[in-house]
């Protein structure tokens, strides 16, 4: 996504043939079950977080932030630098993970994010950067006017770091989606250096997509509300067509929700609530993640957003998925894997930040995508069943079609399969296809198969055979890339780099899992 810092961003959910997502992250996804595919009798290693609690992750943050001055001086930076702690993971090694955001000058630096590895002894084993150019301006005073409610930030996304103004201009996209408008320009000559769209878009209860489910609700008064308090408190809100705020909290007379209709406004909020509590579950029990941002607090759905608005989004700004209820009104785009997409975003926000834009808006969209996906499978509901298509239950195209398919991406008519040079010029919903053809050919390997009643056909650039270790370790894979070794600026040849360490940590470096990775990236033409 786009490399600011202080995290405001939105994801939404396409309302055509992809899960259309027009912005970036900003700073402040036989009949029966196929086998399970191990690939490999390597001893699984995940990459969950060794930290006990959310206070004990508090903590660390704390700690590297009281060392950040050491660290920068360690790390070689100039003087007129300094390291924000962000975020410290620590895995089953015992090597620390510190993501830094950086200031020059009292400024912050757009696309100054770094990561550093300590082993458990306390040596620095090495540093991923969103950039190796030195932070270093001629002068903090801008040459031009701007509006007042710009401000100054050092521009190091492209090229050599200058001095910049970062604006937001609001308003409303062309599909009823809310726009803020991130643009940066020259504090010197006023020329624009960059510009993103900052909203993206990608008790028992009876659901319109996942059939009857449970839900974790609250008694209020003589009633019930959708408060998860199993979850960090998780709510669900009806917006009433609104387009603001948060609307009315869902409540219910006798704590059974829904009818499994569109015609009943209950429904949506059951699907939006089951899909919170179980991408929640899904980061608790294979990240071992608590919650989106990993500090155990929660987020919050709004559900019938906007008339006839054909589209979900996230949005940092609100710390909140969001849904429209569809053309006709009685269709929200609620589905499981958009709920596991759209939440997905949050992580990748309070992660990698993955800069939407060019390749690593590819990978920050198919991160949601394989998340999404991921949930799906988690969630192991009859009537929902995992698979590698996206928001397949939603109907969007309105023929029963899904939105994207991960064995063969170009399937959706405009997605790569494989990688080239001109892949960063598409659009970032298509650009992902080669992360998503990446992620299915990992877990699942390549040619004809058949899974939970699904065909899939998944090629390879050049013809090889690429024998897939099954879906937990593809996921722990990608986790472990994203949260410890990806940075805002990581493209398809530094993504190919980040799994490449993530595998070698949790499987080492002779493994067939490592060895899987080479392969699936040579697959899709990433050498």
């Amino acid at each position: 996504m786009t490399p600011h810092m202080n995290t405001r961003r939105a994801a939404a959910l396409a309302a055509v043939a992809a899960m259309v997502v027009v912005g970036v992250q900003t700073g402040t996804a036989n009949a029966g079950p196929a086998a399970p595919n191990d690939g490999s009798s390597a001893s699984p290693r995940t990459s969950s977080p060794a930290f006990s609690s959310a206070s004990a992750r508090t903590a660390a943050i704390k700690s590297a932030q009281t060392d950040a001055s050491s660290t920068a001086g360690s790390l070689g930076l100039g003087g007129k630098e300094k390291l924000i702690a962000r975020d410290v993971i620590k895995d089953a090694k015992g090597t620390v993970h510190t993501r830094y955001e950086r200031t020059y000058a009292g400024l912050p630096v757009i696309g100054g994010d770094l990561v550093t590895h300590t082993a458990s002894n306390g040596k620095l084993k090495s540093v991923t950067k969103a950039t190796d150019a030195r932070i270093s301006v001629p002068s903090t005073t801008a040459k031009i006017k701007t509006a007042a409610a710009a401000r100054k930030v050092i521009w190091a996304g492209s090229g050599k770091p200058v001095l910049a103004f970062e604006s937001v201009k609001t308003g409303v996209q062309k599909d009823g989606t809310p726009s803020r408008r991130h643009i940066i320009t020259d504090a010197t000559t006023g020329k624009t250096l960059h510009s993103y769209e900052a909203v993206e878009t990608a008790g028992v209860g009876n659901s319109q997509y996942s059939g009857k489910v449970d839900l974790s609700t609250t008694a209020s008064g003589s009633g019930f509300e959708l408060t998860d308090g199993d979850r960090g408190g998780h709510k669900t809100y009806d917006l009433n067509q609104g387009e603001s705020g948060t609307g009315d909290l869902v409540t219910d007379d006798d704590n059974t929700w829904g009818d499994g209709t569109g015609n009943d406004r209950q429904t949506a909020a059951v699907d939006a609530h089951y899909g919170a509590a179980t991408t929640w579950d899904f980061y608790k029990t294979a990240l071992g993640r608590d919650g989106i941002a990993g500090d155990g607090k929660a987020a919050y759905s709004r559900v019938h957003y906007g008339d006839a608005y054909v589209n979900a989004f996230w949005d940092d700004s609100c710390f909140c998925m969001t849904y429209g209820d569809g053309a006709d009104n009685k269709s929200a785009l609620t589905g499981l894997d958009v709920a596991g997409h759209e939440m997905s975003h949050g992580l990748t926000a309070s992660t990698a930040n993955l800069d939407y834009v060019g390749e690593s808006g590819g990978l920050n969209e198919a991160t949601s995508d394989i998340f999404g996906t991921a949930v799906e499978f988690f969630a192991d509901n009859a009537t929902d069943v995992g698979d590698y298509l996206i928001g397949e239950k939603i109907d969007i195209n309105g023929d029963g079609s899904p939105l994207r398919y991960m064995d063969q991406p170009s399937k959706d008519g405009g997605s790569a399969d494989y990688w080239d040079s001109s892949v960063g010029d598409l659009d970032v919903h298509y650009s992902s296809g080669v992360a998503n053809h990446f992620f299915y050919l990992l877990a699942e390997g390549s040619g004809a198969k058949t899974i939970n009643g699904v065909d899939y056909d998944s090629p390879t650039s050049d013809g090889s055979t690429v024998t897939g270790i099954g879906r937990d370790k593809a996921i722990q894979i990608w986790y472990k890339a994203l949260s410890e070794y990806m940075t805002s600026s990581t493209d398809y040849a530094a993504a190919r780099t980040a799994t490449e360490k993530a595998a070698t940590d949790l499987y080492g470096a002779d493994s067939a899992e490592l060895k899987a990775v080479d392969a699936a990236w040579s697959g899709v033409n990433v050498k």
